[in-house]
């Protein structure tokens, strides 16, 4: 089996994760949870050996690169920090509520990568810039920050449904941990995730300077990325020295990972030396 084809099984199986985490919260079925989190463990076991694999390949091919070079490798790797971050809060709050919000998302990530047109799965020699120590640094920062603001959105809806339709014994979201835990996991998660963009920028900039002469030059993505920057430091910024506290906390996490998909996707449909058309 090569990489492709394990990773294109691994979409599947998000997706059935995802959907017995909400048929779980739906239905209000314990033992559905439980089973969606194996199957969302599964997932991630395949894919991970699906990125081992492909990084096999690419040395049998003669390439011998780490897979995170071109959209379809960020895809599969943004997908994996996306499980790996929810499982984990799965395990620190004992709650599968919130695998509804965060599954969907690892699932929609995978289907953009293997189901898109517009999206290559060939495994390609790296382009001189791409040459570099650099680059896996920059990528595992940036994508381990942005899984982090991907789980941070989905929590984000949970508190604007809990707080919009209070604690009704009989409502679906009396299944969600309270609005006081989800307000303070939605702040500890975009701290996670704002170190390590905090770093994913630094990095950056060290790789753009090895490769291209300059830190910091206002490519689309390079500025994309400081609006983003800007965005998580605001809302980090108005918690701390200000004091601000749910709605307006979750939407600026709504805002910022809608900051951080332009940056991903929108960024590449225009001209620039990181959008990933230049690079494959």
């Amino acid at each position: 089996m090569t990489s492709s084809l394990l990773l294109s099984a691994t979409t599947f199986i998000y997706g059935l994760a995802g959907f017995i985490y909400i048929f779980a919260w739906v239905f209000r079925k314990a033992a559905a949870g439980q089973l969606g989190t194996w199957v969302a463990f599964i997932g991630l076991a395949t894919n991970t050996a699906g990125i081992a694999l492909r990084w096999v390949e690419s040395y049998q091919m003669g390439f011998g690169h780490a897979p995170m070079s071109n959209l379809y490798e960020s895809l599969i790797f943004f997908a994996w920090t996306i499980i790996v971050i929810y499982l984990y809060i799965e395990w620190r709050y004992s709650n599968r509520v919130i695998g509804a919000f965060s599954a969907p998302l690892a699932f929609l990530t995978m289907a953009y990568a293997s189901l898109s047109p517009n999206v290559s799965d060939r495994i390609q020699p790296l382009i001189p810039a791409l040459k570099s120590n650099w680059l896996i640094a920059h990528v595992l920062t940036c994508f381990v920050g942005y899984g982090a603001f991907a789980v941070a959105f989905g929590v984000s809806i949970m508190y604007l449904l809990k707080a919009r339709r209070g604690q009704g014994d009989g409502s679906l979201v009396s299944r969600f941990p309270s609005t006081s835990v989800l307000d303070e996991l939605t702040h500890q998660l975009v701290m996670f995730g704002f170190l390590f963009l905090c770093a994913g920028i630094i990095t950056g900039a060290v790789w753009a300077n090895s490769a291209w002469g300059r830190y910091w030059g206002w490519d689309p993505k390079e500025t994309w990325s400081l609006i983003t920057w800007f965005i998580y430091a605001g809302l980090l910024h108005a918690r701390l020295m200000r004091g601000w506290r749910g709605r307006r906390i979750a939407y600026l996490s709504i805002l910022g990972f809608g900051a951080v998909l332009f940056t991903y996707f929108g960024v590449n449909l225009l001209p620039g030396l990181h959008s990933y058309q230049s690079m494959q």
